[in-house]
């Protein structure tokens, strides 16, 4: 993959030093090189992360796939009918409780998501390469900590 240039406004620029430019310029360069490499396994990003959960936690149920994910339900729902229509995952019954489905992955979804992991995984290596190993660990631990932060202010 070319390296891109760093494309900096300008030193003096105060939107150099703001947070929410830096992450969403950061995200931009995830997002693109996720479809890239990993959208070719013909999972979008989203659909990724419902199909990681509901292998890594079959039996969860919609409603806490979108509460662990930050996704409205209604959106989910939509992803959902899509991993059903390409028997990637199926909807199964809540004991107990009519009102809910719980999320279960099919073997194709199985052997899908642990293809699309791998590519997951060497996306990831390729984007964090500038970086030495401290430094991506504390890149991500920086990140799961600020996230923790807002997340329990939110909850």
């Amino acid at each position: 993959m070319p390296k891109a240039k760093l494309e900096v406004i300008s030193e003096e620029s105060d939107i150099e030093g703001l947070l929410g430019y830096n992450l969403k310029r950061a995200y931009m360069i995830v997002r693109d090189d996720f479809r890239k490499q990993v959208e070719q396994s013909v999972l979008s990003p989203r659909a990724f992360s419902v199909l990681t959960l509901v292998v890594e936690a079959p039996g969860l149920t919609q409603s806490e796939v979108a509460r662990r994910l930050g996704i409205e339900r209604s959106g989910l729902v939509a992803i959902i009918d899509d991993l059903e229509n390409r028997e990637l995952a199926e909807r199964t019954a809540v004991p107990g409780d009519r009102r809910s489905q719980a999320l279960v992955a099919t073997a194709a979804g199985n052997e899908l998501h642990a293809a699309t992991m791998a590519r997951v995984h060497a996306h990831e290596r390729t984007l964090l390469a500038p970086l030495n190993p401290a430094e991506q660990t504390q890149l991500l631990t920086l990140l799961r900590k600020f996230r923790a932060a807002h997340e329990e202010l939110d909850g």
